[in-house]
């Protein structure tokens, strides 16, 4: 107790020391957390993940707050009764810490609301795309697939659209000439649907029952005249989100192989070019 009396006469040594104190709680109730989601299973992989991230966030946060207040406190006499009474301070701190605070409650509101979690394909703002690799007290971090990291403030953030919402429907259109039949057409995609299921079977979204909730197959003609090219035709089947991309990929290839053995012709754009000289008679006519 003595020596610790002594090292409290000198402020510096005090600070250290509650800095050194601050990491080293941080760092236990980190580690607590980790250890206590590795060894149970009872919420979702990436609940537990968001969790830890926005645990780990709220703890760095308030131990740099204790250490920046018990610094002040070192050097300014009464510090408490100076904090209470700073009413003018703590009006102009608070207009400057708004859009802290909007960070801070809107990133409480994404976890709350369930809206995404650590390790979701997102779309933010209609404008961002990538996975979920931290969701912050004030930061939300997406990386892109080009391996660039977004660091996007949680009070910007306007519009999500979330790709891993227990099920996403992979929607597939595929634009055919004029000159095809249809009903060929649709028979052949058909086939294609039949090998997509048989290929994709673990992909498929599937009830408690484990039956197929909604198998790949031909949605039907949506368009007779898709963008003055051909007739369009969708396929749409029900699959893990998890696995939506492997899904989608494996589909755009059966389809486009299946159309290949088939001989379907897809739609091309065309080009009319008219003579200058004929141009020219139909005037004078």
């Amino acid at each position: 107790m003595d020596r610790l009396d002594f090292l409290h006469q000198y402020k510096l040594t005090s600070i250290v020391l509650a800095v050194v104190i601050a990491w080293l709680t941080v760092f236990i109730i980190n580690k607590v957390i980790h250890n206590f989601f590795q060894k149970t299973n009872f919420l979702e992989e990436r609940k537990e993940q968001t969790i830890e991230s926005m645990i780990r966030s709220l703890t760095k946060y308030t131990a740099t707050l204790t250490v920046i207040f018990f610094a002040i406190s070192q050097y300014v006499n009464n510090f408490g009764r100076v904090l209470a009474g700073a009413g003018i301070v703590g009006v102009i701190v608070g207009f400057g810490a708004q859009s802290l605070i909007k960070d801070i409650l809107s990133g409480i509101f994404l976890i709350y609301e369930k809206q995404l979690h650590k390790g979701d394909f997102i779309t933010v703002n209609n404008t961002f795309n990538g996975t979920v690799e931290e969701i912050g007290l004030r930061f939300l971090k997406v990386r892109e697939w080009s391996g660039k990291l977004l660091t996007i403030s949680n009070g910007e953030v306007k519009q999500i659209q979330n790709y891993n919402i227990d099920q996403m429907r992979v929607i597939e259109r595929v634009v055919v000439s004029y000159r095809e039949d249809p009903s060929k057409v649709l028979e052949i995609l058909k086939i294609a649907c039949e090998k997509i299921n048989e290929s994709n079977e673990p992909c498929l979204k599937k009830d408690s029952s484990d039956c197929v909730v909604e198998p790949f197959q031909v949605y039907g003609m949506t368009s007779i005249n898709a963008n003055f090219r051909g007739i369009e035709y969708t396929i749409t089947g029900l699959v893990d989100d998890t696995l939506y991309w492997d899904a989608a990929k494996e589909a755009r290839r059966i389809i486009a192989q299946t159309l290949y053995d088939y001989k379907i012709k897809l739609a091309e754009d065309t080009m009319v070019v008219k003579s200058l000289v004929a141009k020219e008679s139909i005037q004078r006519d």
